[in-house]
């Protein structure tokens, strides 16, 4: 054995052989530094040194554990991928929870909100540890490796779908707050008066064109983290806003007492309850940018993304809580399913129509920097759908895709009438397919092969993914009958 080198203890993300005599040419995969050789860890999943057998090392038998830093050194910190992580759950969906509220009344939507944002959580959890288990880099490749080729191709297009039909969803919004609709007054129309910006389809190309593209074109999600840090405040001005008006009018008696549990009295009521439950959970969906996020994390352990998951959905559920009850109590029954066209009436308050303008534009612009947040996950899916996991990154195929998707996205933004009609067919199938049924599938499936879930764990992923499905069917009876009755 040559021992011209004297061994270094590992106290940095790279092995350090240091030579006694002269320069050493470096080994394979390493370089000469001052007369050093230098083997640099190999990134991976966990940010573990990786052993040539690939995956089983000692290691795979701890999958939660990962010590120091091994993103990229130019990669976000825990607080950006909460902002981006937090961006990707609060969108258009926070806009429909007042109308859910509406459906199953105060006592019952705010538990449902905590209880979904639970779940969602746990479901997080599960995806970043057996992400890390099989060295995952998207929500695809780990379903792949659980389930095989087939299910990873159901759940990329899951995830196409999801996006697309959220982000048609925002231009939506955009559209009908911007130009107004048949029953509300758009701000446009308010700020300048009649004109071509009535147009609602040219002005949400323009939108389009002008604002949301240059962002769509970024290549990493890191970029978005200052347009995701500032969504999530614009967000947070709705809810207080929301929450300051509401408390004016309360003490002023404007509002009467709310309705505490669910409305039986109707056949439409009924119905609305069936589809309530996968629109809520519509909103918690963010699961596809999990990974991605968690890639470009400077210090790349499940513990960190354990966190950035728990700060992320407690934030969320205390701003969709707020959104839900404030929007509610301000216009009762009258609750539109996009909340934001409520809000170009007289307030019955000081400001009031200062204080529309504060909530419909802010949220305007939230929206803008949410769009580029989950466009990335959709673009990533359909490039590793038609060219595979491996393929060669290439700036002039992020781009064409990246043309190409915002040009169908905006051809649905188009033909779809409303946002709530998204939401139920979207929630009832890809939207409780990605939040649960696939982290719950690939659980159990991967358990089987080293015993990593608990007794307790083990009876959860059961409950989560019988839930899911017995949620889905009802879901989607409920939307066939609801368009069944309205053809009638």
């Amino acid at each position: 054995m040559n021992m011209n080198y004297s061994a270094l203890p590992l106290t940095t993300p790279s092995i350090e052989l240091q030579s006694n005599g002269a320069k050493s040419s470096a080994a394979a995969n390493g370089v000469v530094l001052n007369g050093h050789a230098k083997i640099f860890k190999q990134d991976s999943f966990l940010g573990e040194l990786e052993d040539g057998g690939g995956g089983g090392g000692e290691h795979d038998e701890l999958p939660l554990i990962g010590d120091g830093p091994a993103g990229p050194p130019e990669g976000s910190s825990v607080p950006a991928a909460v902002f981006n992580l937090a961006t990707s759950i609060i969108g258009a969906g926070i806009m429909a929870l007042p109308a859910t509220m509406k459906v199953l009344g105060v006592a019952v939507g705010l538990v449902s909100i905590l209880v979904m944002g639970v779940l969602s959580e746990i479901t997080i959890e599960l995806l970043v540890r057996f992400s890390a288990h099989c060295r995952a880099l998207s929500y695809g490749e780990v379903v792949h490796r659980a389930l095989g080729r087939p299910a990873s191709i159901v759940a990329q297009m899951c995830v196409i779908i999801n996006n697309a039909g959220v982000l048609v969803v925002y231009l939506i919004i955009i559209g009908d707050v911007m130009s107004g609709s048949l029953k509300h007054i758009g701000v446009m129309d308010q700020l300048i008066g009649h004109g071509e910006w009535d147009n609602r389809k040219l002005l949400i190309l323009v939108v389009l064109v002008i604002f949301l593209a240059p962002l769509c074109a970024l290549e990493k999600i890191d970029s978005l983290s200052l347009s995701s840090a500032a969504s999530v405040a614009l967000a947070v001005v709705f809810v207080v806003v929301s929450c300051i008006i509401a408390l004016i009018k309360i003490a002023e008696g404007k509002i009467s007492m709310p309705r505490m549990g669910p409305d039986f009295s109707s056949r439409a009521a009924m119905l609305d309850l069936l589809v309530v439950i996968p629109i809520m959970t519509n909103a918690y969906i963010c699961h596809f940018n999990v990974q991605p996020i968690y890639n470009e994390l400077k210090e790349k352990t499940p513990q960190n993304m354990y966190k950035v998951g728990r700060i992320s959905t407690l934030l969320c559920v205390v701003v969709y809580a707020l959104t839900a009850l404030s929007g509610y109590l301000l216009f009762g029954q009258d609750t539109e399913s996009d909340v934001l066209t409520n809000f170009d009436k007289d307030l019955g308050i000081r400001f009031s129509s200062i204080l529309n303008y504060i909530v419909r534009i802010g949220y305007v612009i939230h929206l803008v920097l949410v769009f580029p947040v989950v466009h990335f996950s959709l673009r990533q899916t359909v490039d590793s759908l038609i060219f595979g996991e491996l393929a060669t990154p290439s700036r002039k195929k992020t781009l064409t895709l990246t043309v190409v998707l915002l040009a169908l996205i905006y051809l649905g933004s188009t033909m779809i009438p409303n946002i709530w009609m998204a939401f139920k067919f979207t929630g009832a199938t890809t939207g409780l397919a990605l939040g649960f049924m696939f982290p719950a599938l690939v659980a159990l499936r991967l358990d089987k092969e080293g015993s990593r879930l608990g007794h307790g764990e083990r009876l959860l992923s059961l409950g989560l993914l019988g839930l899911s499905i017995v949620v889905s069917v009802i879901g989607v009876v409920g939307n066939v009958y609801t368009l069944k009755s309205k053809s009638e």
